[in-house]
């Protein structure tokens, strides 16, 4: 009956330590096993086999499988409630001031933070009052608030494009130099 007991309490202890990696199923399944657990433990006291230890195994048990067996219910619950947004999504709407010349990247001061940025509406000088639109990584879009200059075309975030000729002064494909 021990061995019965014991493989029941390292299964609780297993599951609630894989819990913390694996998510809120996990300590619920350890809340149901801790369970099953001090059922197996009681139904031994009952029978005679009510030694110290068993007390001791009962006690632990009951406090693990009270705690992880909440830890389980509060994390499934949690799960339909919607995530709060990143801390850079946040930062969307908020108002700032250029560091440097953005023409069109520059680095920006937000929120007591120092952000590489990109103007999505023209040059912008050092010291002018910016507000963040778009968040890309680590990079903001922003818009200058005072008088920018407009470039032809609006730059936006997104990959670095591509160089089709990795070699500079070669022609692509025939290894030759682009001059004539």
């Amino acid at each position: 009956m021990w061995f019965v007991a014991d493989l029941l309490l390292g299964f609780v202890l297993i599951a609630t330590i894989l819990g913390f990696h694996i998510g809120p199923h996990s300590h619920a399944a350890a809340g149901i096993g801790g369970v099953v657990a001090a059922v197996w433990l009681l139904i031994m006291a009952a029978s005679g086999q009510a030694a110290p230890l068993l007390w001791i195994a009962l006690g632990a048990d009951v406090a693990l499988t009270a705690g992880v067996g909440t830890i389980g219910l509060k994390g499934l619950q949690a799960k339909d409630s919607p995530a709060l947004p990143l801390a850079h999504e946040r930062l969307i709407g908020a108002n700032g001031v250029a560091d440097s010349d953005l023409n069109p990247d520059g680095i920006v001061r937000v929120r007591s933070e120092t952000w590489s940025a990109t103007s999505v509406n023209g040059k912008i000088a050092k010291g002018t009052p910016v507000q963040v639109i778009e968040v890309t990584g680590i990079r903001l879009g922003v818009w200058g608030e005072a008088d920018a200059t407009p470039f032809t075309e609006i730059p936006r975030l997104g990959p670095p494009e591509q160089d089709d000729n990795p070699i500079p002064g070669k022609a692509p494909g025939n290894g030759t130099t682009g001059a004539s």
